[in-house]
């Protein structure tokens, strides 16, 4: 007789993956076939007429004057700290809780990473600790539109105009997301999207773009993304390589289309959680998303706290079932190695590193199916139940690297 979860059981459950871009590519092979191959019929394979048609496309669906492709969603964010004249001895204040390119970029261009901490509940930028953080050496105040839902702009924006400081959203995992109406990307200076495969719109491989209502930097931006030329080879600056090429805007062009209905599914199965979680009474052990007020979540992750410290434990467990979850992020920024420099300790920011102890994240790409978000419910209720009975110690990964 075959084991519960051996494959060749066709009583066992179907395992749930994390993301499945299969699904998603099958519903709209035929439309991607045929744009990949007119772009294989011209030959323009860099920048030309699928990348102008892309970024005005980005534009209209921002609502920004401006849209300006790139080579990823971290030259995005390197290109608009250039294009805005920051670099060595300036200050760009952003947070600890997000994926690593966020500071990156900023110590790329020179610049000093100046964290501050979270808000507990949407995992985004604390506003009054920006206010505190701000002094003459600051030259940016750069939010993380973290899993698809937006920072508290208005305030961060009223601290921008009041300091006279460049506003730089970093909008790589929320293409669609609102503030009070307005689309992420033109609620600041600049926005900055990734066009990383597992995003909301991904493409076949890495690309970015950069929103902005701002002709002058616009135009600077084009052309700091290729070595700061202004055709004929007359370099009038030293930007570096960074075009996105025809082949991914013509992908993305076929994605977009279909991209409020992706938003609106995850969504839905976000509506969906929490229906089960509050059948299957998870409301103790857990803590769902929460989409704060006048916003609109687009949901890149769906991200929700496991109390107790039983984190670790519920992971292990969903995953020996079968159902895809992961961390993001295991390690705040401030404690990553390479930013020893910084001089920050374990405990300068305390949300985040309980953020880091206690997030774990399920799948919610569109094409999930109600069976499979009723099976992602229940192994989390079954996990919950084993972790607290078997009573397994408190402290996660950051904890741990921080002894």
């Amino acid at each position: 007789m075959p084991a519960i979860n051996d494959p060749t059981n066709s009583t066992a459950p179907a395992a749930v993956p994390f993301i499945d871009l299969v699904a998603q590519y099958q519903n709209i092979k035929g439309e991607v076939r045929a744009a990949v191959d007119q772009v294989f019929e011209t030959q323009h394979f860099i920048l030309g007429e699928e990348v102008d048609q892309l970024e005005a496309e980005i534009a209209d669906y921002c609502d920004a004057r401006f849209a300006i492709g790139c080579a990823s969603g971290t030259d995005a964010l390197v290109l608009s700290l250039l294009g805005l004249g920051i670099g060595p001895g300036d200050e760009v204040i952003t947070s600890p809780f997000t994926f690593f390119a966020t500071a990156g970029a900023i110590h790329r261009v020179g610049a000093r990473p100046k964290f501050v901490d979270i808000d507990p509940v949407t995992y985004n930028l604390d506003p009054q600790q920006v206010e505190d953080a701000i002094d003459e050496n600051t030259k940016a105040i750069m939010p993380v539109h973290i899993f698809g839902q937006c920072a508290d702009m208005e305030t961060l924006w009223r601290l921008s105009v009041r300091n006279n400081i460049p506003l730089i959203e970093d909008a790589c995992q929320a293409i669609g997301a609102e503030y009070r109406g307005r689309r992420a990307g033109v609620l600041g200076t600049v926005g900055c999207f990734s066009f990383f495969p597992t995003k909301n719109l991904g493409g076949a491989g890495d690309g970015g773009m950069i929103t902005t209502d701002d002709a002058e930097l616009a135009t600077r931006l084009k052309r700091l993304r290729v070595h700061g030329d202004v055709g004929g080879y007359n370099h009038v600056e030293v930007g570096f390589n960074s075009r996105l090429d025809s082949l991914q805007a013509a992908i993305l062009r076929v994605k977009l289309r279909h991209l409020e209905d992706w938003s609106e599914g995850r969504r839905q199965n976000a509506r969906r959680y929490s229906e089960l979680f509050r059948s299957m009474n998870l409301l103790s052990s857990i803590d769902p998303p929460v989409t704060a007020a006048d916003q609109r979540h687009v949901f890149n992750q769906y991200t929700l706290r496991i109390r107790g410290g039983m984190r670790d434990s519920v992971m292990e467990y969903m995953r020996r079932e079968g159902v895809g979850c992961a961390v993001y992020y295991p390690i705040p920024l401030h404690m990553q190695k390479c930013f020893d420099y910084l001089g920050y300790s374990p405990a300068d920011f305390p949300e985040s590193s309980r953020a880091a102890d206690e997030v774990l994240s399920l799948p919610i790409f569109s094409e999930l199916t109600d069976e499979q978000l009723v099976r992602v419910a229940t192994v989390l209720g079954e996990a919950a139940s084993s972790a607290t009975a078997l009573k397994f110690p408190a402290g996660g990964v950051a904890q741990r690297n921080a002894a």
